[in-house]
C-alpha cells in the first residue's frame, strides 16, 4: 500500500457518500414536510430509537434536536422492552431508526407504541418494510451502495441517516425562530454560551476600580490613577461627567517618543480624544470584534448619555473565555 492508494481510497469513500447525500436531498418530498409538522406539533418528547449503528446515529440527532429547541433523548430498543418503555409518555413523538426497516428490538415494541397512540416517524432504507409500512410517516434514507468495499459496513447509509437528522432539526429550529441566545443557553458551559450569554457589563470594572481623571489634571497624575487602576488605560471626563478622551499605555510610550516633558504636561492635550466606547449591556464578544478592528487593548463602556459606566481589557476578556 502506498500514500498515494490511501488517499485515493479516501477520496472514493467520500465521493460515494457525497453520492449518497445528494440523492437523499433529490428525494426529498412532502413526508418530509410532514416530518417537520409533527415534530412542532408534539405536545411531549421526541425518543429516538436505533439498534448498532443507527442507534449511535440516533444518540447524535437526539442531542441535536435537544440543543436545537426540541426537546428529545435516546431509548435503546433492547433496553426498551425490559422496562425503559416507562420513559415514554403518549404525548411523545418517536423517531426509529432502521437501514433495513426490519430491526427485530424495534419491531417487538411497536405495539406498544401503537397502543399508547404515539405518532411515529421512520428513517429507514426500504419503504416497503415493516417498520415503514408501521409508521405514520416514513423518511426514505436508502443508499446506492455502502462505502465500503463489500458494500457491507454502515457508511454511506449512516452518513446519509445523520443528514437527514440535521435537516429535520434545522428546518424545526427556523420554523420555531430559534435563535443563537436560545442555542447558547443549551451551551452555557462552551465557548458559544460564553460569546452569546456573557456582556460587558458582566466583566467590566466599575465604581472604585474605574480609573479616570479630570479635564486638566496633569500627565503625571493621570498616570498615577492608570497604574493605581492596573487596566493600561485611564479615562478622562468633562465638567458634565461625560468621557471626553482616553489616555493608555501605548500613548505613553508614544508621548515619550516625541520628547513630550510628562512632568509639565496636562492630560487632555495628550489624550485621544472621542474613543471607541462600547455599551454595558452590549455582548461580551462585541468588545473583542471591537478590539480586533480598531488594535486597542482596552474599552470604556458608557451610558447613553456618554458618561463611564465601567471598563475593561483585553485580559478581562480572556479570562472570561471570550477572547
Amino acid at each position: 500500500m502506498s500514500e498515494t492508494s490511501f488517499l485515493a481510497d479516501a477520496r472514493a469513500v467520500i465521493a460515494c457518500e457525497g453520492e449518497a447525500l445528494a440523492a437523499v436531498a433529490a428525494r426529498l418530498d412532502e413526508e418530509f414536510s410532514k416530518a417537520c409538522e409533527a415534530l412542532l406539533a408534539c405536545p411531549g418528547r421526541v425518543i429516538v430509537t436505533g439498534m448498532g449503528k443507527s442507534g449511535h446515529i440516533g444518540g447524535k440527532i437526539a442531542a441535536t434536536l435537544a440543543s436545537t429547541g426540541t426537546p428529545a433523548f435516546f431509548v435503546h430498543p433492547g433496553e426498551a422492552s425490559h422496562g425503559d418503555l416507562g420513559m415514554i409518555t403518549p404525548g411523545d413523538l418517536i423517531l426509529a431508526i432502521s437501514n433495513s426497516g426490519e430491526t427485530p428490538e424495534i419491531l417487538t415494541i411497536l405495539p406498544i407504541i401503537k397502543r399508547m397512540g404515539n405518532t411515529l416517524l421512520a428513517f429507514t432504507g426500504d419503504p416497503r418494510s415493516s417498520i415503514a409500512v408501521a409508521a405514520k410517516i416514513c423518511l426514505d434514507i436508502h443508499v446506492k451502495r455502502e462505502a465500503c468495499p463489500h458494500n457491507l459496513a454502515p457508511t454511506a447509509s449512516t452518513t446519509a441517516t445523520l443528514a437527514m437528522g440535521d435537516a429535520l432539526a434545522i428546518a424545526v429550529l427556523k420554523a420555531r425562530n430559534f435563535g443563537a441566545e436560545d442555542f447558547a443557553r443549551s451551551h452555557p458551559g462552551g465557548a458559544l454560551g460564553r460569546r452569546l450569554l456573557v456582556h460587558v457589563e458582566d466583566l467590566m470594572h466599575t465604581d472604585k476600580a474605574l480609573p479616570l481623571v479630570q479635564i486638566g489634571t496633569s500627565l503625571i497624575n493621570a498616570l498615577a490613577e492608570m497604574s493605581a487602576k492596573n487596566l493600561g488605560m485611564v479615562g478622562i471626563v468633562d465638567d458634565h461627567g461625560l468621557l471626553a478622551g482616553i489616555y493608555t499605555d501605548g500613548d505613553l510610550r508614544r508621548t515619550l517618543n516625541q520628547g513630550t516633558d510628562v512632568h509639565d504636561c496636562q492630560i487632555d492635550t495628550v489624550m485621544v480624544r472621542s474613543p471607541h466606547t462600547i455599551p454595558p449591556e452590549a455582548l461580551a464578544a462585541e468588545a473583542v470584534e471591537m478590539m480586533q478592528r480598531y488594535s486597542i487593548n482596552g474599552l470604556f463602556a458608557v451610558d447613553s448619555s456618554g458618561r463611564p459606566a465601567g471598563a475593561l481589557n483585553a485580559l478581562d476578556l480572556i479570562r472570561a473565555g471570550v477572547f
